[in-house]
């Protein structure tokens, strides 16, 4: 296979098993859905992450070449470089672009030891960092990818702290009909827009109402979905943020750790913007460019509210899910394989928590 007529780079296998040292274990820097990740050094010096894929078969290589092409081809500042793949024997490789500090996950909530300083001037630059990323997706990209599964694992940073998006356009690869990803893409319980798990409805507002869910984490330093009280017992950042914006005390919300030195009005603003983001109507939800224009302060937050139900009714999303699984016992749905049994059901992630 050729990808110099798909503007493609192909590597070979030599190259990559050169790069990570015969996939050496102590380069192995991720394991997830996809598989096993490690980091590798090419002979130019470039520093890559090669995400080892499970390929059910060889048949359409030639329509996944293409499919990794068109992807290769989108390039933002925020969004993970594709540099190309291998395909030799029964390996199935992609080659990114390798980032320096990890996912924002392990940044804001990961172990202790993993955890960066993100002051807030630099949360707001991710905030609005992964917002243009979505953006182009969206609407300025030929392809106008869906990515299905934002949170805050598939968001990595560079040296700089620049956030970077991983892993869009995968879900083309897993589609019923070009099966070469092994493992089914479907999005990650507590990010996903009620009208995606509950009915399967996918449009791009599915991605603006994850994103809310991840400037929501970017804020309180808190996991969407972090486990408090034991398995039965969850919290949900998403239930806290629309009780404290009732009771007038989005303040409450901040993390500790930037509390005292943030800029009040930009983290409420923030809150805001992602509670409109986060309203269980699709129709209600700001396209992504109109979130990067308020965070920039570029358009007035005041003039996108239209109605007093703008946050939406649903408040509670534990009841959310359960809901969704109630509904797939009576109806058959995969939604439930897709939810799984507790808080997984997504791609894999470049790099781990």
């Amino acid at each position: 296979l050729k990808g110099i007529e798909l503007q493609t780079s192909c590597f070979t296998l030599r190259q990559i098993k050169d790069a990570t040292n015969n996939f050496d274990a102590a380069n192995k820097i991720g394991e997830g859905g996809f598989g096993p990740v490690y980091k590798g050094i090419l002979a130019d010096g470039t520093e890559i992450a090669v995400k080892q894929l499970s390929a059910r078969s060889k048949q359409g290589n030639r329509e996944f070449v293409t499919e990794i092409g068109m992807i290769s081809a989108l390039r933002h500042p925020h969004l993970v470089k594709l540099y190309g793949c291998c395909i030799e024997g029964n390996q199935l490789l992609l080659i990114y672009e390798y980032l320096e500090n990890n996912s924002l996950a392990r940044a804001l909530f990961g172990p202790e030891e993993f955890q960066l300083t993100l002051d807030w001037p630099t949360r707001r630059k991710i905030c609005i960092g992964i917002a243009r990323g979505l953006a182009y997706l969206h609407e300025e990209s030929r392809l106008k990818i869906v990515h299905r599964d934002i949170k805050a694992s598939n968001v990595l940073l560079d040296k700089d702290l620049n956030p970077k998006i991983s892993d869009f356009g995968l879900a083309k690869l897993d589609e019923e009909d070009n099966t070469h990803i092994s493992t089914r893409i479907a999005g990650t319980y507590g990010y996903m827009a009620p009208e995606y798990a509950m009915h399967g409805r996918l449009t791009d507002k599915a991605d603006v109402y994850s994103f809310g869910i991840v400037a929501l984490e970017i804020v309180s330093g808190t996991c969407n979905t972090k486990h408090s009280l034991g398995k039965d017992e969850s919290f949900y950042l998403l239930d806290l943020a629309k009780t404290l914006k009732q009771k007038g005390n989005l303040l409450a919300l901040i993390d500790p750790r930037v509390a005292s030195h943030c800029d009040p009005e930009g983290a409420i603003l923030m809150i805001d913007v992602a509670l409109l983001c986060t309203n269980s109507t699709a129709a209600a939800r700001p396209s992504m460019s109109t979130v990067v224009s308020i965070l920039e302060g570029k358009a007035s937050f005041s003039n996108i509210i239209t109605n007093s139900s703008i946050y939406g009714s649903e408040l509670n999303p534990k009841n959310l899910y359960e809901n969704v699984e109630e509904k797939d016992v009576e109806n058959n749905s995969p939604t439930k394989r897709m939810l799984g049994d507790g808080q997984r059901a997504s791609s894999s992630d470049l790099y781990p928590v």
